[in-house]
This record gives C-alpha cells, sequence and structure tokens, in this order.
C-alpha cells in the first residue's frame, strides 16, 4: 500500500512469543522453583453469577409525616366516595384535586405507585410508623454510588446493639424518589418482623442487603493490582511467563471483579504473590528503558 504522498507502507510485524510493556510493567519469566518459593496461585477469568452485600445502617422508624400523609389520602379517597352522587361538577374537581396532591405527597415520600394503589384498596392504617408493632418499619441509607442495585422486593438482614446474635428479616417495600443532597444517600423503607416488639421506634440498626447479579466475565478480587491510574492482571502464560494486561472492570461483587475488557474467559490470572511479580515487572521495565 502507498500512502497520500505516494510513499510505500512499510510492513512492521510483532516478533514471535513478543509483548509489550503494560503501564511501566514489562513481561517476566519465572522457574517453577520459584513460583513455589514466593506461593504464587492462579485462578481462571470465567463467567460467574456475582453477588454483593450493601451494608447500611439505619434505624426503626418514627415517622408521623408519612403516616399523617397516609391518613390525609385515605380522607380524601373517603371524601371522594361521599361526593360521588353530586351533581355539581365543582364538587368532583375538588375531590380530585384533593387526592392528587396527596398522592404527590406519597410519592415524594418514596411510595410506589403499588403502594398507593394498594393503600386505595385497604384499611390498613400503618401505625406501626408510629409504634411498631408484629411487624416494624426500618429506614436504612443507601450511598449514592448503590441506589443502582437496590429496588422494593430485596429481602433484608437487620441487627442492633440492644439485641446481639439476632437477625431480623424483611423485605423492601420502598425506595425514595429524592437524594439527600446532605449525605448523598438514598433513603429505603423495609418492612420486618419483629416478635414480641422487641424493635422500638429510633433504635440503631445494622442492615444488610444481599444482591445477585446474573453471570458475567469475572476474576478474584486479589487478581486486580490497582496503580491508581489503571488497573492491572498478570496472566500465566506458562513457560512464556507472567504477562500484565490492563482491564476495564465493571461490578464488584464480595469475592469477584466483573472484567469488561482486558482478558478472555478460559485466561489464567495470578492471585496470590501478584504485588511482587507487579515489583519485578516495573524493575525489569526500569532496567530495560
Amino acid at each position: 500500500m502507498k500512502d497520500e504522498m505516494g510513499m510505500d507502507y512499510v510492513p512492521v510485524y510483532e516478533t514471535e512469543g513478543e509483548t509489550k510493556e503494560v503501564g511501566g510493567r514489562a513481561p517476566i519469566k519465572m522457574d517453577n522453583a520459584k513460583r513455589q518459593l514466593i506461593g504464587v496461585k492462579t485462578a481462571r477469568a470465567a463467567y460467574r453469577t456475582l453477588t454483593h452485600t450493601v451494608a447500611s445502617s439505619g434505624k426503626v422508624a418514627y415517622d408521623p409525616d408519612l403516616y399523617q400523609s397516609i391518613s390525609e389520602y385515605k380522607e380524601a379517597l373517603i371524601a371522594r366516595q361521599k361526593v360521588k352522587d353530586s351533581s355539581w361538577p365543582e364538587v368532583h374537581e375538588r375531590a380530585e384535586a384533593l387526592i392528587r396532591a396527596s398522592e404527590l405527597r406519597l410519592r415524594q415520600a418514596g411510595l410506589s405507585e403499588d403502594q398507593i394503589t394498594e393503600l386505595s384498596v385497604n384499611g390498613e392504617t400503618h401505625a406501626n410508623l408510629l409504634l411498631p408493632g408484629a411487624k416494624a418499619w426500618l429506614y436504612a441509607q443507601i450511598y449514592e454510588y448503590e441506589i443502582g442495585l437496590i429496588k422494593a422486593g430485596q429481602e433484608i438482614e437487620a441487627t442492633t446493639p440492644a439485641y446481639p446474635g439476632r437477625v431480623f428479616r424483611g423485605v423492601i417495600k420502598a425506595v425514595d424518589s429524592i437524594l439527600s443532597a446532605e449525605t448523598r444517600t438514598l433513603r429505603v423503607r423495609a418492612e420486618v418482623e419483629n416478635p414480641d416488639n422487641m424493635l422500638k421506634p429510633e433504635m440503631y440498626a445494622e442492615i444488610k442487603i444481599k444482591i445477585t447479579l446474573p453471570s458475567r466475565l469475572s476474576v478474584p478480587l486479589n487478581a486486580i493490582v490497582n496503580t491508581g491510574t489503571r488497573k492491572l492482571v498478570f496472566v500465566d502464560k506458562g513457560e512464556t511467563g507472567f504477562v500484565p494486561k490492563e482491564v476495564k472492570t465493571g461490578f464488584e461483587g464480595d469475592d469477584y471483579s466483573e472484567i469488561l475488557s482486558g482478558v478472555r474467559a478460559g485466561e489464567e490470572v495470578v492471585t496470590s504473590a501478584n504485588f511482587l511479580i507487579d515489583s519485578e515487572a516495573r524493575l525489569k521495565s526500569s532496567v530495560t528503558e
């Protein structure tokens, strides 16, 4: 081929077995004796179901504002029912306006459309927002970077210093729609079992929400070397040695990190002694510069 000036392109071929440096790290060779001496271990990059535990602090609800909003919504529904046979259009318009305003306050408080609909068809008073009964409401604060993982219907576990070793289980019922500007957190509401009325209003709680995501290409967390500017793994090429590769990561689970690019499924990555390998790779890079 020729360039736009009519000059011939000079083909450049990669030398067989040659690999490029990545992030100031050169590929290194290591015999089996040295591998055993420093304790090299590897794991395969593979598609796995990832799990992640969202940990949060929270408290048992004491929420007179939400209770009042629910009461006002129910009163608006009753008022509309009472004037349903009225011949005055203005009466119907005022009744509908009250309901719309009440629904808006409930949505601002974090209730979903399904929950609002449920309120309109049953007589539940939600008095346990003020004084817990057989079930209690728990409020938890979720940091902004984790709110994409949280949704209604997920199970939670709560513990409290008042009852060491006791776990209270429940389900997330609602996620607020407005983020706190001060704390950069989003409040979630969960309903948990409250045997013997053990949970009291404003009681402190530690909350865990376990998230499971579909199968994704991943490597163990300890395989990733974070340099501050990039993330690397060392791929074990057997007799060829260890080859540094830059990777882009996605979702970080409890034990594994999703890999978006950089390694392929089936490649063996170093999971133990990789920081020693990283040091030698940097030293070799600086010597060969």
